[in-house]
């Protein structure tokens, strides 16, 4: 199955749950002057209306391993707004058109930059999913 057919196939598997997943390009912010792009994967699911996922690729780990990260859906919303945020996940608008997303756990601190728009129609996505769960 070539990586297209895989997409496809993972977002109507998705759809058919009433689940929600976008594919998203982030930036990790470092000391380095080139900012390194990566793959992201927006999650949410009905089930958990109030939660979003947000999950790095198995490169990105030192265990070889998906990276997930669980957080109110809430969060995620005010922080295109404003500064929120105290424990493990920070978010705050930077500028008009790009949102940080500030990780942090025992091993480090992980700083990514989304576009905006991106988290936004995810936001979107996931409210109507659940609407439709009502």
């Amino acid at each position: 199955m070539d990586a297209a057919t895989a997409v496809a196939t993972a977002v109507a598997v998705a759809a058919v749950a009433g689940a929600v997943e976008d594919r998203v390009t982030a930036r990790v912010i470092s000391d380095d002057p080139l900012y390194r792009k990566i793959p992201v994967a927006l999650r949410f699911a009905p089930a958990e209306p109030l939660a979003v996922r947000i999950v790095f690729p198995s490169g990105l780990s030192p265990e070889g391993t998906e990276n997930e990260w669980v957080f109110p859906r809430a969060l995620l919303e005010a922080g295109l707004q404003a500064p929120t945020g105290t424990g493990d996940v920070r978010i705050w608008p930077c500028g008009r058109v790009q949102a940080v997303v500030e990780f942090h756990s025992p091993e480090g601190v992980a700083v990514i930059q989304f576009d905006i728009a991106a988290l936004r129609r995810f936001l979107r996505r996931t409210n109507a999913a659940v609407t439709r769960q009502a």
